[in-house]
């Protein structure tokens, strides 16, 4: 059951009403952004909403049976709002969301609280307009919270179950040359290191639009010094561009014993029977 004022209550229950939709975004990093689909900018509770941005949203639908309460969001990239580059640099994901009703002709009489979750998968278009799914506080119960056996290591190389010291296998490098989004050459320090050293590792850039942020590896060539990554950073790559990145790990127990001296620490279970065990059958020669 929704609370809402007693006049705002009377209101919707009049023949004639004057509502809009506020939908309010606020960020990981803390930016918050408050955006109506009235055409004028409504002042509520200490926040304007802007009305220049256009969006449309997808009917918000409740049920009493737990079920994932999802809804898509279509809008339109604003410069001085949410803008492309934000989008694919990855800065509005699973930002919180605040959707509520007002009366835009009187606010004083409060707000009706549609829904409140988080943003999901965003879709980028050609024609310059987005679409975001709007995830639900039900998304929370779809979570896997405890852990399950498995052949590979449950560990993230280098966290604190894993115990890897990732600053002594770091190295620093820079951008020498880019061939698209996704792959560019390098120049770093590999004394030493396997021809498959950072495949599947984190490469993080420390400079340049994409500082602070980082992108996993998908492939990396000794000989040549050339990256591919698996997902293209938010903003273009430039030669000069400078990264830190380690190595990658592929989670399985060989892996563990004869690259990192890990042993102790890892955290699968490959001699555990699988799935495989119970369809596996006697040979019958």
């Amino acid at each position: 059951m929704k609370n809402v004022s007693v006049a705002l209550a009377e209101h919707l229950a009049g023949p004639v009403t004057t509502l809009a939709t506020c939908w309010e975004i606020v960020r990981r990093d803390g930016v918050a952004f408050a955006f109506t689909d009235h055409d004028r900018d409504i002042a509520f509770d200490g926040r304007v909403y802007l009305a220049r941005f256009g969006y449309a949203r997808t009917a918000v639908v409740s049920d009493d049976r737990l079920s994932v309460d999802n809804l898509d969001v279509d809008g339109i990239f604003d410069a001085e709002a949410i803008s492309e580059q934000d989008m694919r640099a990855g800065l509005f994901d699973h930002a919180a969301v605040r959707i509520f009703l007002v009366n835009w002709a009187d606010t004083s009489m409060g707000a009706l609280r549609l829904r409140r979750g988080w943003l999901g998968e965003v879709m980028l278009t050609e024609q310059g307009t987005f679409r975001t799914e709007l995830r639900g506080l039900t998304q929370a119960l779809q979570q896997q919270i405890g852990e399950m056996y498995s052949a590979e290591c449950r560990a993230d190389l280098g966290d604190a179950r894993c115990k890897v010291n990732l600053a002594a296998l770091t190295r620093a490098g820079s951008v020498t040359g880019v061939r698209d989004r996704a792959t560019f050459t390098a120049a770093l320090d590999a004394t030493g290191l396997p021809a498959d050293w950072f495949d599947g590792g984190v490469l993080t850039w420390t400079d340049g639009p994409n500082a602070g942020r980082g992108v996993e590896v998908k492939t990396w060539s000794i000989g040549s010094g050339q990256f591919e990554l698996y997902i293209p950073p938010g903003y273009p790559i430039s030669a000069g561009h400078s990264f830190t990145v380690v190595p990658g790990c592929d989670k399985r127990r060989a892996t563990c014993r004869d690259r990192f001296a890990n042993l102790h620490n890892f955290r699968g279970e490959p001699f555990v029977p699988g799935l495989d065990s119970l369809v596996s059958y006697p040979d019958a020669i």
